[in-house]
């Protein structure tokens, strides 16, 4: 059944894992008819959570969709991860959804995960529901969970629902408030009405006049009428309200369990009634064909354009995810990719319910699917009307910030672990990964250790290849801090020509980084011819140092004097010679080691500064400052060296409970101390050996 834009929302379920999140979407399927079972996460038979990953992790990894179609309306449900590693996932849910549910369990209230969430909505200014999940489980507290609401968010804070609780304190039921009628779960979860029970009417009157006054501040007409003391119609309520969630100045409040039922219909009513269709939604910007930043304005009359938002890619091909952002899409249509410029033509067009793939013969204005057989797509690509083109801003993933060596456990199988990484890279934009010529190592930098985890899983079970991660080397540099002069002298006779070179070499520390290569030869003692020879003898040897091996910087080279044989001396002979001197002279002029230093900048609540500074000191760091990022943050800027970083977004997130996050940059090179030094020789050492 087609939909139009009016009647489709798309809301993206967000908060900390194991809340309840997949749960609440299978819970919205089964009971609006779209699945004959209710799923269960510990079964592994979920619609949402259909990865083999996931399902042995008993955990959400990747964003999935599941369109659910209640009261005439079709509702795009977005299941995204809770774990942090997974935060890709969750930027490209916000970047298609209009709205979002936070998700809150009854056990924690406002945890990590829902704190986060609800900073990602409120910079991207989208309008969101809160919901209480797991409000029938053991050790749960309705009461306490909203008590963290109320003193997070205070008066914008509007709560639609009063719980009914039984002689044990189990919620068996809830009061609709807006609707004045109560209800409790049925065996299969359906809505079965119960009378308000007598010591919930007063809470009832309570809370529907503190609706009233929130919706009576939603426009001057309404503050006069309930200033004046008359009641507003139902369908005022619902314009009022409706108002407050699209200007972000009232957040409603539900609860209820995805087990029993109890309250998803509910939610499923507030969704329609409340929140934005996609033609309401916040406003885009784009970049218009001279290059100049416009709002986008969404309308299903106007010319095709749609936004591709994941990718996903299995044994089958390649689906990109699409959201319809203005007129519609129907398959083989000609289109324009807008980051390329080249004309294409659209593939099949699909719905998505979790894996199952339904086809379809267009997709309209504000609806979510998903097209095949167009591998030049890449998450983030805007597709147009040749008419009208226009490339729209891209999704803001988080910077890589854990980084990890990646090898195969069988030698030979490096091509299948670069071919199987730029899949998967293909799939999570959160991570990356190089080849790195210098430290001889593959490198994948991403979010955190989790995420490295499933990245090898997947390697293994997609494409038959056992890696294993370990710590990434550091890319040391040496250098020098005395002059010192020394002869390289290289002869052989082996009988007919022999070899003959010699060299005269000035090693100093130089200004700048590259080699500095000068020549002060004076009267012919080493023929013009052979400069080119010893500057390339020279260029070869600084690759590797006397004191680890690692490239040598800001050195200045200076042939001052040498000797040669008319007959024996050749280009090989002097380089040779040269790269002979280097050696000799090199451990004589007091050779040092570097190390990197980056630039690292923290942002965690003040309450976590002290332990933060404290770690930054024993890691080396040198603390610059902090400024105020608001909200009660902080923002620490540091420079550390980048051999004592390997593991900060793992300890950070364990210092700060996961509210901390940072970005790192190289900025220069430093003299290591001692110590550091050390133990950098020691470890090339000893990877020099592993390598012989």
């Amino acid at each position: 059944m087609s939909y139009s834009a009016q009647n489709i929302r798309n809301v993206c379920l967000l908060g900390h894992g194991g809340n309840g999140k997949t749960s609440l979407a299978e819970s919205m399927l089964y009971l609006a008819g779209g699945s004959i079972r209710l799923g269960s996460v510990p079964d592994g038979n979920t619609v949402s959570d259909y990865d083999p990953e996931e399902i042995k992790r008993q955990i959400s990894i990747s964003t999935s969709i599941l369109p659910v179609e209640y009261n005439g309306c079709k509702i795009n449900v977005l299941d995204t991860p809770g774990y942090f590693d997974f935060s890709g996932e969750v930027m490209e849910a916000l970047q298609a959804a209009d709205a979002a549910i936070i998700v809150c369990s009854a056990k924690s209230g406002m945890s990590v995960g829902a704190e986060k969430a609800w900073k990602f909505c409120a910079e991207r200014k989208i309008p969101r529901i809160l919901y209480v999940s797991k409000t029938d489980e053991e050790n749960s507290d309705y009461n306490a969970a909203f008590a963290t609401l109320r003193d997070r968010f205070g008066k914008n804070i509007a709560p639609l629902v009063a719980p009914i609780w039984d002689a044990d304190k189990k919620v068996i039921g809830i009061i609709d408030v807006l609707h004045k009628r109560a209800f409790e779960a049925g065996p299969k979860g359906e809505r079965l009405e119960i009378d308000v029970p007598e010591d919930k009417k007063a809470v009832l009157d309570e809370l529907y006049d503190s609706l009233k006054e929130s919706v009576a501040e939603t426009s001057e007409a309404m503050m006069d009428k309930y200033f004046g003391g008359e009641d507003f119609t139902y369908a005022e309520m619902v314009q009022g309200l409706r108002a407050g969630v699209r200007d972000l100045s009232l957040f409603p409040v539900l609860c209820g369990s995805a087990l029993s039922g109890l309250g998803t219909r509910m939610l499923l009513d507030a969704i329609i009634e409340l929140l934005p269709n996609p033609v309401e939604g916040r406003p885009l910007m784009g970049e218009n064909a001279d290059g100049e930043l416009d709002e986008f304005v969404a309308a299903p009359g106007a010319l095709p354009t749609a936004f591709v938002w994941k990718t996903v890619s299995d044994q089958y091909g390649k689906y990109s995810y699409l959201k319809v952002l203005s007129g519609s899409l129907k398959p083989d249509m000609p289109i324009v990719n807008a980051r390329t410029g080249e004309p294409e033509k659209l593939g099949r067009l699909y719905q998505m319910r979790g894996k199952k793939a339904e086809e379809v013969k267009e997709l309209q204005c504000g609806d979510i699917g998903a097209v095949t057989k167009m591998d030049k797509l890449k998450t983030g690509d805007t597709l147009c009307d040749p008419r009208k083109v226009v490339k729209l801003e891209p999704i803001p993933f988080p910077e890589p910030c854990y980084s990890v060596a990646i090898s195969p456990k069988t030698k030979g199988q490096e091509d299948k672990i670069a071919a199987g990484l730029t899949r998967l890279e293909e799939e999570d934009q959160t991570f990356h990964w190089v080849n790195n010529a210098e430290t001889r190592q593959m490198v994948v930098s991403g979010t955190g250790d989790m995420q490295m985890d499933v990245i090898l899983s997947r390697l293994k079970n997609r494409f038959g290849v056992d890696a294993e991660l370990s710590e990434p080397r550091v890319a040391y540099r040496e250098k020098i801090r005395k002059k010192v002069e020394v002869q390289g002298r290289h002869k052989k006779q082996t009988g007919g020509h022999g070899q003959f070179g010699d060299v005269w070499m000035r090693f100093e520390p130089g200004e700048s980084e590259e080699l500095e290569f000068c020549e002060a030869v004076v009267g012919g003692a080493v023929p013009k011819n052979y400069f080119p020879a010893v500057e390339k003898g020279m260029r070869e040897a600084v690759q590797h140092g006397v004191l680890a091996g690692y490239p040598v910087v800001n050195l200045k080279a200076t042939l001052f004097d040498g000797s040669y044989h008319p007959v024996d001396s050749s280009e090989m002979a002097f380089k040779t010679a040269t790269q002979l001197a280097y050696k000799a002279g090199m451990p004589d002029a007091s050779p040092t080691l570097l190390e990197p230093i980056g630039e690292l900048k923290v942002t965690v609540p003040d309450s976590y500064m002290g332990d933060v500074i404290g770690d930054l000191n024993k890691r080396r760091g040198r603390v610059l400052g902090m400024d105020p990022a608001g909200d009660g943050d902080q923002v620490i800027s540091a420079e550390v060296p980048m051999a004592e970083m390997g593991r900060y977004a793992i300890d950070l997130r364990s210092m700060t409970q996961g509210r901390g996050s940072f970005t790192f940059h190289f900025v220069r090179y430093e003299e290591a101390p001692p110590a550091a030094q050390e133990k950098a020789i020691a470890a090339a050492k000893a990877m020099a050996e592993l390598d012989d």
